[in-house]
């Protein structure tokens, strides 16, 4: 998964800022009854549920049930990314982040997820006004309408609770938590298999590698010196049985055709070596329900389509907005008024997630492949234009890494390359069959961006300031 490092930058201000901005208060000891699931990791975390708690309880500023990223990229091993090639039907493109006028460290990040996650609880723990605390999570405690705080079972099996004034929830997209505090309307386009190639050359160094297959991407990235994650989307809610064997077929005789010729050996060994992995792929637009004394974030949230790695530059952007909102609090404990002012937060975060959120969606509509003469248009139309270089891919590419989080510039650029393709179908004369392609294509990516638009929110999307939510400011005795 690629980092964009300009936002992780202000990660370490922030999830040691937000996540561990308040001192946590000594813990007090209470009798108590609890049950438990859904594995979290917290500071002063724990989790969160309802019901009256009698046990050991622990008594924080701020609970937050699965703790998300920080800036620790370093000692794992993760790879430096500038940016994706395009592969379709034997012809590549290069696709590099317009980084001129940034930092020279600036640049995305391919890593070992579980070597990430193990960084950033080693540095969360080693931050004096932070309790590490690890536990399975059932139930957010709730007295009156208002969460104070989280019900959790540790690795010994003791059920305890954890009362704070704020909870923050973001246990991940298969989420326990998340129906109370958003109206989740979760969707599944695909799975991804995943496989580890080892000792391989991608062939532009330090780029994402997207192939445009039939029947979908398929996705190659650097995540260490010497080791290269291969993702391939396949579409549905399932995979072919891997203990039958169907989907290590599938993977030699579908995908392994249309791969990279460098790739090929050492994708036919990973296969062989058995060890494939397949997770879904959900999209569910942000519909929170604010409560006060809780904040969902990350994927328990929000989920677009990993094809862009977008995920995680959404959650960061996502922290350091609640980072800011919070640096003027002194006082969390008005739970009505901190929830009325954190209602801003949904408002704010719209031009960056809802741009990276669009353009996941409907990059992977455009890019899967498809027996209608429209859609195959729009497909080459996309590979060509980014093909373009300039304004043409600098454009786009700043809207996928939330470079340039502009939902409008978005639009346009979705809709050029729908013109683009219109008028490569009329050159160089037009035909009656030709102009009803055309009209489809353009009614064809009407109907993929618009609908995703709808879910994200129009208002919020493009005109943020008219919402008064924008305007909320720090409750005056916080």
């Amino acid at each position: 998964m690629f980092v964009d490092q300009y936002i992780v930058g202000g990660v370490i201000a922030l999830l040691l800022t937000v996540t561990f901005v308040w001192n946590l208060r000594s813990s007090k000891r209470r009798e108590n009854k609890c049950s438990s699931e859904n594995s979290v990791s917290g500071v002063t975390t724990t989790a969160v549920f309802a019901g009256e708690c009698r046990s050991d309880v622990t008594s924080s500023d701020v609970i937050i049930v699965g703790a998300g990223v920080a800036d620790c990229v370093e000692n794992i091993d993760a790879q430096r990314v500038f940016g994706y090639a395009l592969f379709k039907d034997g012809k590549n493109t290069k696709l590099s982040y317009p980084l001129e006028k940034f930092h020279q460290d600036v640049s995305g990040r391919g890593f070992h997820n579980g070597r990430f996650i193990q960084r950033m609880r080693e540095k969360a723990a080693s931050l004096p006004n932070v309790q590490l605390e690890q536990g399975a999570v059932t139930s957010l405690v709730e007295e009156n309408g208002i969460i104070k705080g989280v019900r959790y079972k540790t690795k010994a099996g003791q059920e305890l609770c954890a009362f704070a004034p704020l909870t923050i929830v973001c246990d991940g997209c298969f989420s326990n938590l998340r129906r109370s505090l958003c109206k989740p309307k979760i969707d599944q386009p695909s799975c991804f298999v995943g496989l580890v190639l080892e000792n391989c050359q991608l062939p532009y160094e330090n780029h994402g590698h997207v192939v445009l297959g039939d029947p979908s991407p398929i996705l190659f990235y650097p995540i260490s010196s010497t080791e290269v994650r291969c993702l391939v989307d396949v579409p549905g809610e399932k995979v072919p049985s891997i203990a039958s064997g169907e989907l290590a077929k599938y993977l030699k005789t579908v995908v392994a055709p249309q791969i990279p010729p460098q790739l090929y050996d050492a994708f036919v060994t990973a296969i062989d070596k058995g060890n494939i992995k397949s997770m879904p792929n959900k999209s569910m637009p942000a519909a929170p329900l604010p409560k006060p004394g809780a904040l969902l974030m990350g994927d328990a949230f929000n989920m677009r389509h990993p094809l862009t790695g977008g995920g995680m530059t959404v959650a960061l952007a996502d922290i350091v907005l609640l980072r800011d909102l919070l640096r003027p609090l002194k006082d969390l404990n008005d739970a009505t008024s901190l929830c009325r002012y954190l209602e801003s937060f949904y408002t704010l975060r719209k031009p960056v997630a809802s741009t990276i959120n669009t353009l996941a969606g409907a990059l992977y509509k455009v890019f899967r492949a498809s027996p209608d003469q429209a859609r195959k248009e729009m497909r080459q139309a996309c590979f060509d234009y980014l093909s373009l270089g300039g304004v043409f891919s600098n454009g786009p590419i700043s809207l996928l890494s939330g470079l340039n989080p502009m939902p409008l510039s978005l639009v346009l650029h979705f809709f050029a390359v729908a013109i683009y393709g219109v008028g490569r179908l009329l050159l160089p004369f037009p035909s009656p069959k030709r102009l009803w392609i055309g009209a489809r294509l353009i009614s064809g990516a009407s109907g993929i961006i618009f609908p995703i638009i709808k879910a994200e929110g129009v208002r919020k999307m493009f005109f943020p300031a008219i919402v008064p939510a924008y305007y909320r400011v720090p409750p005056v005795n916080s």
